[in-house]
């Protein structure tokens, strides 16, 4: 009898060894698909807010929201959503910078990005758009972009064209 249990006991330590190989496997490739549903998220809910400021462009011609808030009020948005990439779920906002710069033959659209905290000590803020706060490296290449800090997502954008992003408090390159 006492040889049994030392095999049952060896049986169950090999048992667990192969279960714990198996979790070490399967633990990364868990992690990357999590990532990959996240990136999706922000995908949907970058569009969703751009489609959003499209709706309040066509209810008011000319303007662009000053908050998130005026998105819920003009009913263009039915909620707010959260950056899935950032811890605090803040997003960073999108506003038109002075226009357009020529170099040589190719002009180029620049955009200036600041955290949503900023927008109140702003004159007249006109938001275009989000992007997400997070700079971590992405699985996923959005328009030739493997960071979410440079995956933006705003009304009248060329996906042809990546802007050159002015970042809020930064001094501008010359």
């Amino acid at each position: 009898m006492r040889e049994k249990k030392g095999y049952i006991l060896f049986i169950l330590m090999i048992a667990v060894f192969i279960m714990s190989i198996g979790f070490l496997i399967a633990i990364p490739v868990w992690k990357t698909q999590i990532q990959r549903e996240k990136e999706q998220e922000l995908i949907f809910r970058g569009k969703q807010y751009v489609e959003a400021i499209r709706l309040f462009q066509i209810k008011n011609p000319g303007r662009f929201p000053q908050s998130f808030d005026e998105l819920i009020e003009e009913k263009c948005l039915r909620r707010l959503y959260k950056d899935p990439m950032s811890e605090n779920g803040e997003w960073n906002v999108i506003l038109p910078h002075s226009g357009v710069t020529s170099k040589k033959t190719r002009s180029t659209q620049k955009v200036l990005v600041a955290p949503l905290s900023a927008i109140s000590s702003m004159d007249n803020p006109r938001i275009i758009g989000v992007v997400s706060s997070s700079t971590k490296k992405s699985k996923k290449i959005y328009f030739n972009q493997d960071t979410y800090d440079k995956w933006l997502f705003f009304y009248g954008q060329d996906p042809e064209q990546m802007p050159e992003i002015i970042y809020y408090g930064k001094a501008e390159k010359d």
